[in-house]
């Protein structure tokens, strides 16, 4: 049986009397990538907020790796990574001073340039974040969030204004730092990406989770309700067909 690393119990936040997050449980895995889905206003980023410590609980309960994060919330930043949806760094600050400095806080000691060459940035690490891409910045982010090798990695939106070719090599390295042992919880809007990534997601809505289970389950008991769709099979789509003419090597 798989270890659980992180335990959700009846968790509730209220905002002016109303529960945006509704006395919801689940259970993620160690070594997972695990999603959590929504529209807007399902309650998915106040949920994460709660679990990164970074809001007040109103009621219930959060454990990850045994810790409780109400009562030990300094505990718990130490073993979590977390990448903002909108990542913003000092400017005129060359990478590898962020990545030390990042370091520092955590009173640990890296290779700035082993951990750039990790995310694809290594050819970057004299140069400034306000000369990087949309992409180098979100793969500049995860670096900085991994400095102190978390046990658990927190990612927002990641993929949110990226070009097909920045997606699919941050979905590379998503499955990259899983593969190192980190579990992996992640919110997106992006379903194909939720399918292709999560071993299991968590869909909510009004502040309640509806559904949990892989998303191969999903799919299958849809289609157990009697769902069904015009089928067209085709081997590729219109986003193969911009990375084929465009080039598949990430360029930025």
């Amino acid at each position: 049986m798989s270890e659980i690393i992180l335990k959700v119990k009846d968790l509730r936040k209220i905002y002016d009397d109303k529960a945006v997050v509704n006395d919801i449980s689940f259970e993620v895995k160690k070594g997972e990538i695990f999603g959590i889905l929504g529209p807007n206003g399902a309650g998915k980023t106040t949920t994460l907020e709660m679990i990164e410590t970074l809001r007040e609980i109103d009621g219930g309960s959060i454990t990850i790796d045994g810790i409780d994060v109400a009562r030990e919330p300094n505990k718990v930043k130490g073993i979590i990574g977390v990448q903002p949806q909108t990542p913003a760094f000092q400017d005129k600050q060359k990478l590898s001073e962020i990545i030390e400095m990042f370091a520092a806080a955590y009173g640990v000691k890296v290779n700035a340039k082993e951990l750039l060459d990790d995310v694809q940035l290594g050819d970057k690490i004299n140069s400034y974040p306000e000369n990087l891409s949309g992409g180098q910045r979100q793969r500049m982010s995860i670096a900085a969030a991994l400095v102190h090798d978390p046990t658990v990695f927190f990612l927002d939106e990641p993929t949110t204004g990226l070009d097909p070719q920045a997606r699919r090599n941050l979905w590379d390295l998503i499955r990259h730092v899983r593969d190192k042992g980190v579990t992996v919880i992640m919110t997106t809007h992006y379903l194909d990406e939720a399918e292709l990534l999560c071993d299991r997601v968590a869909i909510m809505d009004s502040g309640k989770i509806i559904a949990l289970d892989t998303p191969n389950n999903l799919i299958k008991q849809l289609l157990k309700r009697g769902f069904s769709k015009e089928q067209k099979v085709e081997q590729a789509n219109l986003d193969d067909v911009f990375i084929d003419l465009t080039g598949k090597a990430l360029r930025n």
